[in-house]
């Protein structure tokens, strides 16, 4: 296959050959979730949380409560978990994430604070059967706090809630309005036709979780499928080798790329892409760096952990892609302050990529309209920063 092939495979596969409409329904909510498989979850709020960006750029604007209905209401589609990181994933995914929960029980020995602490554990457990979902600061009663380690310092309840979440033996039954999670019972979250179904094995969660990747990706190296689910490299590897025997997926040489990858049965091969969308840096076409720079040639990293004086680009820099090329990255801020509430877009640096053509500064220019809009900011402000930021002015986005 030559790159361009790949490419185009791979964003077929992710839904950019899909129509939008008007306005999504939940049908085209449940579309685009399994053609994704995953919505990575991230606290930064800048633009707009990460979960809900790859939903957006697929399916154009649409109305968020789509995604709370899906995570949080009857029929529950989704739920949280560590998926790929902490994410969304398709709910009918937690009898295949048995392993890794059994996993993590496994090691709590290693957990020191976990296993010194049998009497929390239980009684966070009755406390979430007595009171329901619950939020780490509802269930704290004044436990001691540590404070000499960097970063958060969550409080000791919040610590064993963490274990018993990855372990299964909670489950998150949404977030409030602070993004604190919610935890509960999984009985109480997870649908009960879901819970009854028999935990694979371990070959079979692996086949799984390798075979949605694929479907995810399209035409994939084995990398990348072990890096979708995060899954270890010897189960990855048995997983590949039987759906190569069964004829799902089949080996190919990808033009410049050094490692074999495997295309699947399913994937479209189209002539053509007509995207025009912003991702987010968390997005699955550009969160694994390398296989970005192998499909379009576009070096990315992410700087929000870079200070301020050393970044190139910026703080949340979104790549823009048209057709099916990334054309451009933006640096992008929703200022919900200005003005008592209206808000501004703020695109504080805009920078072309090598060979981007012509027409990018327009399409662009739409699509910043377009985001804003959907995050019901009533204006968009360009800052003078990179060099597409003067063509931004002139086509009318603020200055």
């Amino acid at each position: 296959m030559s790159v361009a092939q790949a490419r185009r495979v791979a964003l077929a596969a992710q839904g950019f050959l899909d129509k939008q409409h008007a306005e999504p329904t939940m049908r085209t909510f449940q579309r685009t979730l399994e053609r994704t498989g995953v919505l990575q979850v991230d606290s930064v709020n800048v633009l707009q949380r990460a979960h809900y960006m790859p939903l957006y750029s697929r399916m154009g604007p649409y109305d968020v409560d789509l995604l709370r209905r899906a995570s949080e209401q009857r029929p529950r589609r989704m739920v949280e978990y560590w998926a790929h990181v902490q994410a969304f994933m398709p709910v009918d995914l937690w009898p295949v994430m048995q392993h890794r929960m059994d996993d993590y029980r496994a090691k709590r020995g290693k957990w020191g604070f976990v296993a010194a602490n049998d009497h929390l554990e239980r009684s966070l457990l009755a406390e979430l059967a007595d009171r329901g979902a619950s939020t780490a600061r509802d269930l704290d009663e004044g436990l001691p706090r540590a404070k000499d380690n960097w970063g958060w310092n969550w409080s000791e309840t919040r610590r064993m809630l963490d274990y018993l979440y990855t372990s299964g033996q909670v489950a998150i039954a949404g977030r409030n309005s602070q993004f604190e999670i919610r935890y509960d019972l999984p009985e109480r979250v997870i649908p009960a036709e879901v819970l009854a179904r028999p935990t694979p094995t371990r070959a079979e969660a692996g086949l799984e979780l390798v075979r949605r990747a694929a479907r995810s990706h399209g035409v994939a190296t084995m990398q990348d499928l072990r890096d979708y689910y995060r899954m270890p490299v010897d189960d990855t590897a048995t997983a590949v080798a039987t759906l190569v025997d069964d004829g799902e997926l089949v080996p190919v040489s990808v033009a410049g790329w050094k490692r074999p990858a495997y295309l699947h049965r399913g994937a479209r091969l189209p002539r053509r892409i007509g995207a025009r969308a912003l991702l987010s840096p968390f997005d699955p076409v550009v969160w694994e760096r390398a296989r970005t720079e192998a499909l379009f040639d576009f070096h990315y990293r992410i700087e929000i952990y870079v200070p301020a004086e050393k970044r190139v680009h910026g703080y949340y820099v979104l790549p823009f892609l048209l057709g099916e090329h990334i054309v451009a990255r933006v640096d992008l801020k929703a200022d919900r302050k200005f003005d008592k509430g209206a808000g501004l877009l703020v695109v504080k640096g805009a920078y072309a990529e090598p060979g981007a053509p012509p027409e990018t500064a327009e399409e662009l220019s739409a699509e910043l309209r377009r985001l804003a809009g959907w995050l019901g900011l009533s204006g968009i402000v360009v800052e003078p920063r990179g060099d597409l930021a003067p063509a931004l002015r002139t086509l009318g986005v603020a200055g």
